[in-house]
């Protein structure tokens, strides 16, 4: 199903290196997630973030990477293990991953005994760690760092496949993140919102990891990729980001009710 027409693609061609899933893919995920919270989780989410959107929130895990003192939360925006595996029968990084750091911010939010400044800490963390998770690239391969070091062309400029799934394709998009956000939910049915809100986080890293293997089987070292490329993978890299909103108003609404 092509959820846009393909014209629109063709607005802008930009790429930002130092981004992950890119700022605008963060911000569509908490801005479907936003549309769909409960009533409860929507004014729990709104007094931690002092009123602000998740979609306002959803790149601080980015942000605090300037600050080496967070260094030991870098290890959370990804999980790498073999291809043939499921991460639950994986070797687990001693640094954490995504899953991880999923879990530890859930956990944080439901304990009545964690301080606010705490809480909002790890929401905070928690909006952009679903996102990720929601990346193919962020549950790829440990030998080539999730792509990052298989290089490619993207419009005759460098790149790599992680950045080209994190940011090349959806800003080549060129449409804002309230934009591509309400176009990704306007037709989506109650039943396919409850299909795609299905299974367990262990569900979801296995699906994210599933589709790694197939990012990882479309391009060769060195290849140049250009509107070809986006044609066949903007249908994936949409539903990736429409799963990731729906499911963190999943998360968000079982932790606040």
């Amino acid at each position: 199903m092509r959820f846009l027409a393909l014209f629109l693609f063709f607005v802008t061609i930009t790429c930002n290196a130092n981004t992950l899933w890119s700022k605008t893919g963060h911000r569509v995920t908490g801005h479907i997630a936003q549309k769909h919270l409960s009533r409860k989780a929507k004014k729990a989410v709104a007094n931690l973030l002092d009123g602000h959107s998740l979609a306002f929130a959803s790149t601080f895990a980015d942000e605090i990477k300037a600050d080496r003192s967070f260094s030991k939360y870098s290890a959370w925006h990804y999980v790498n293990y073999p291809m043939n595996m499921r991460y639950e029968d994986s070797e687990k990084s001693e640094y954490g991953d995504v899953v991880m750091g999923i879990e530890k911010c859930k956990a944080v939010l439901q304990d009545e005994n964690s301080s606010h400044k705490d809480k909002v800490f790890h929401l905070k963390l928690l909006i952009h760690l679903i996102g990720d998770l929601h990346q193919p690239m962020h549950v790829g391969r440990g030998s080539d760092r999730g792509g990052n070091d298989i290089q490619l062309q993207w419009f005759d400029e460098g790149t790599n496949l992680h950045r080209l799934w994190d940011s090349n394709l959806i800003n080549a998009y060129g449409m804002t993140y309230y934009e591509l956000g309400d176009e990704l939910v306007q037709s989506v049915t109650k039943k396919e919102k409850r299909t795609i809100q299905a299974g367990t986080l262990y569900d979801w890293v296995h699906e994210s990891h599933v589709l790694a293997a197939e990012v990882y089987q479309s391009v060769e070292v060195g290849e140049k990729l250009r509107y070809q490329y986006a044609y066949t993978y903007n249908d994936l890299l949409f539903e990736q980001l429409q799963k990731g909103g729906f499911r963190l108003a999943k998360v968000l609404n079982e932790i606040f009710g």
